[in-house]
């Protein structure tokens, strides 16, 4: 048992952290006094530099984000934190998957007009050789920001900063691109208050950009380290207090979800995809302009813009999902490790999120494809989604090595990538990726596992316990939400809709009955009269009133 809790700590959840490496109140401490500084990132200096110098001579500046949710609040941040430290001529530019391709490339940077002065890249640009290439051509400064894994070659930007590159000795290699530029401006006002820009009374307040940071963050599935933790937890803050950006809060609020009670999980399931979707079936200039803008009305605007090609999405992507299994149950190939599918009325957008989907299901690699465009429909875009032991970046790197010119692009990290090649070489693809999957996966790898922090005691399953187990996020990715399992008898149960099951759980060991949900559960079949399962304590607010729920993730028959 750790040492130093307080008796106010609820002994189930020092055991949590204690779980998770957290042994003493201090490594729940998310104070920002607390983050790594940024004098520690590899090419801080140089990028600082640069940018001191084109505030100061006004410089005109675009900031080259990505289409996902890091990338719009990466671009939100960078725009919005460079114009509090002074520069003036601030625009952005995001590509459009189908148009400019992925990351500053030489489409993008032709697209921009006027030539700007100088561009600084937000969530991309470690493989944009180039694209830096056809900026330099245009007499154009390049700042790269990026945290995606470098590869063999890297761009001949002015400077670049990711805590990725190799050397680096930035101590957490877990910031996403949000998290970099964020970082990158508080080195930049160190350097401009050094050079007496402000003063004490008119020095810009940051950590207002702190929300964006903890949107993008949370969202793009990075390991939620302490000092990530400590900028989501700030950003969390200032949200529940009523301080977050209108769009932002419109965004939860469209989502229908409450401001006062914010939780990581509601950026990564519900503010998240919302902005995502933008850049997956429309334009990502949305998402950007709904946090980029003060106005509370337009905020709404954009949010319930966003919410509705979400909901398209959604529904695109149950469509695709369920084309996937059918593809799947009928393959005779059915035993492939690594899988990959393609189906030409597939949309490039939406396929990352097939591919998630399946992994789950199969719990095994999958590579889901789709032509890049209507105008390119010889080339292919595939979104990669992998599990634990299988990092796929490096398996592309490998196919690559051993297949010179199989793969015309690719990028990406351990457990997420992207690729491009051409449609006729996608069966000799598929083999190559099954084959890299067989040699490095073993039937262990392949059994799905769901850990749990154990037992419950008896009547441990309590509103205050819930409580502090909210409180003590955020929970997320490489710091999962506590899950629990016991062995219940099922007292009652019915459906909710048509695919949700409402349960009352008997605990045998001292007759207490919980409520209890499990979603998109229900196959006809009622559930087991005495059950293990594994679950979330959680709050259920229902009409101002809060009660501990179990939320089910997983049951079986004892």
């Amino acid at each position: 048992m750790p040492d130093g809790w307080g008796l106010d700590v609820h002994p189930v959840l020092q055991q949590v952290f204690a779980a998770r490496g957290v042994l003493s109140p201090l490594g729940a401490e998310y104070r920002l006094a607390r983050l790594l500084s940024p004098q520690q990132l590899g090419g801080i200096e140089r990028a600082v530099a640069l940018l001191s110098e084109a505030i100061r001579d006004d410089w005109s500046i675009v900031i080259a984000g990505d289409y996902d949710c890091d990338g719009a609040t990466g671009t939100a941040v960078a725009v919005r934190g460079l114009r509090m430290l002074g520069a003036r001529r601030v625009d952005y530019a995001v590509p459009n998957r189908f148009v400019h391709g992925y990351g500053l490339s030489p489409a993008l940077v032709e697209s921009l007009q006027p030539t700007p002065q100088l561009i600084v890249t937000v969530d991309n640009g470690v493989a944009s050789i180039a694209g830096v290439a056809a900026a330099q051509a245009r007499g154009i400064r390049v700042i790269v920001t990026d945290h995606h894994l470098p590869g063999e070659q890297l761009p001949a930007a002015d400077a670049m900063v990711n805590p990725n590159l190799g050397g680096d000795s930035f101590p957490s290699k877990a910031l996403a691109g949000v998290g970099v530029m964020f970082y990158l401006l508080l080195a930049l006002r160190a350097s401009l208050r050094e050079q007496g820009r402000f003063t004490a009374s008119n020095e810009p307040d940051l950590s207002v950009l702190l929300d964006l940071v903890a949107v993008g963050t949370v969202a793009d599935l990075v390991p939620l380290d302490f000092n990530n933790r400590v900028l989501v937890e700030a950003g969390m803050r200032r949200v529940r207090g009523g301080r977050g950006h209108a769009g932002v809060i419109a965004l939860v609020e469209a989502s229908q979800r409450s401001v006062a009670t914010l939780c990581a999980s509601d950026l990564g399931f519900a503010i998240g995809p919302r902005l995502n979707a933008a850049g997956r079936l429309e334009d990502m200039r949305i998402g950007v302009e709904c946090l980029l803008t003060d106005d509370p009305v337009q905020a709404r605007r954009y949010a319930e813009l966003l919410s509705s090609i979400n909901q398209e999405r959604r529904e695109l992507q149950a469509a695709m999902v369920a084309e996937a299994e059918i593809m799947v149950s009928r393959a005779a190939d059915i035993d492939a490790v690594g899988v990959a599918l393609f189906e030409p009325s597939w949309h490039a957008g939406v396929v990352g999120l097939v591919a998630s989907k399946l992994k789950e299901r199969l719990h095994r690699p999958v590579i889901a494809f789709a032509p890049a465009s209507e105008e390119m429909p010889d080339e292919l875009r595939g979104s990669a989604r992998s599990i634990g032991g299988f990092h796929i970046r490096d398996a592309l790197a490998m196919i690559d090595a051993r297949h010179p010119g199989l793969i015309a692009r690719f990028g990406g990290h351990a457990m997420a990538a992207g690729l491009s090649l051409r449609t006729e070489d996608y069966p000799r693809f598929a083999a190559a990726f099954d084959a890299i999957a067989r040699e490095w996966l073993d039937d262990d790898h392949l059994q799905a596992v769901q850990h749990t922090d154990g037992e419950l005691p008896p009547g441990a399953a309590t509103l205050e316990l819930a409580r502090q187990l909210r409180a003590a996020g955020p929970w997320g990715q490489a710091f999962p939400e506590p899950v629990f399992d016991n062995l219940f008898e099922c007292a009652s149960w019915r459906v909710m809709g048509e695919r949700h099951l409402r349960l009352s759980l008997r605990d045998p060991r001292d007759g207490s009955v919980h409520d209890a949900v499990m979603f998109n559960a229900y196959e006809g079949t009622p559930p087991p009269t005495v059950l293990r399962a594994a679950y979330e304590l959680v709050i259920n607010d229902w009409q101002g009133r809060e009660s501990a729920r179990l939320l089910l993730r997983y049951i079986e028959a004892v």
